[in-house]
């Protein structure tokens, strides 16, 4: 991580820990808003804005999918990390898929927080949305960055699909939370665990939101909330589809996989047909990126496996 602005260590994925010796996770520093109609000091305006995300990284890969239903994609450029996690954090470079910071000329994406902050002490995450007029971080909370997106932008944006509808609100925000800590941080919370006591709890959160997200959808609804794709979705769909692929096998997640999950596999399967949504998941990527990470994986190996052919991967 960063500590006043300079990089203090080889990176680790646990950086702080609970009483039980459970993962926590850094609360997000920029939380800066970009507005349609000038009330901020972020206004939107078309290529003002980039992304910086990993394809492996399940948050940054919510504003991907996002820009793409949005229709933002000619609005808002985006840069790629590579996917291994080396010493220094993420990396700009060749890899398939990657790319080098070409606005910033960073070779690392910590240097793009010293840049925003010259005293800047925290980790260096993506996703990161960046002021090219003022060169700066505008927002680095991929929840802020999905609202944005569907929200913040206006005219530039399609208004088609509305991600977070007024008369679903209280019910998004409720599913969000209880999905958020049982399963899509829950898995962190398993892989990253460093107690037996704190793995087990979180262990039967994420089982236990799985089980009742199958119960959830036996009345044959498409998506979470109905047949309306929202935010919820966007949320959830991240964290399943990358599932069977790293959190069963790497991230200790493994009661069962997604696809003994007859209802969420189909459901999985919904999703993925949306227009716009399948193009942001890298499964190379997703499988380099976890299997990268030296506390879980010190031989580097990345399986064969597993089969993702259900899913078109």
């Amino acid at each position: 991580m960063l500590v006043n602005g300079k990089w203090s260590e080889a990176w680790h994925p646990v950086q702080a820990t609970d009483r039980q010796g459970g993962f926590v996770r850094q609360t997000s520093q920029f939380r800066h808003w970009i507005s349609a109609d000038g009330t901020t000091e972020f206004a939107a305006e078309p290529d003002r804005y980039h992304l910086y995300v990993a394809l492996i990284c399940p948050w940054a890969s919510r504003t991907l999918i996002a820009r793409s239903l949005k229709g933002l994609e000619q609005v808002i450029t985006v840069s790629v990390v590579e996917p291994q996690l080396g010493s220094a954090g993420w990396r700009f470079g060749d890899y398939p898929g990657a790319q080098r910071d070409t606005l910033n000329q960073a070779e690392y994406l910590h240097e793009l927080y010293t840049r925003a902050d010259a005293a800047f002490t925290g980790r260096a995450t993506v996703p990161v949305l960046w002021d090219k007029k003022t060169q700066t971080i505008v927002n680095n909370e991929s929840a802020d960055i999905l609202r944005m997106l569907n929200s913040g932008f206006g005219d530039l944006a399609d208004d088609r699909l509305d991600l977070y509808p007024a008369d679903l609100r209280t019910e998004i925000d409720a599913l969000n939370e209880t999905i958020y800590t049982r399963l899509n941080n829950g898995v962190y919370r398993t892989g990253f665990a460093t107690t037996q006591v704190s793995y087990q709890q979180a262990f039967s959160d994420v089982f236990a939101q799985l089980d009742e997200l199958e119960a959830l959808l036996k009345d044959g609804r498409t998506f979470v909330l109905g047949e309306r794709l929202t935010e919820t979705d966007i949320r959830l769909f991240v964290t399943l589809i990358r599932f069977d692929a790293a959190y069963y096998g790497l991230f200790k997640c493994n009661l069962r996989r997604l696809c003994d999950y007859p209802l969420l596999d189909r459901y999985l399967k919904s999703v993925l047909a949306v227009s716009g949504i399948r193009q942001t998941v890298n499964m190379d990527h997703i499988k380099q990126g976890y299997y990268s990470i030296n506390a879980l994986n010190p031989n580097g190996i990345v399986p064969a496996g597993p089969d993702m052919a259900a899913y078109g991967f």
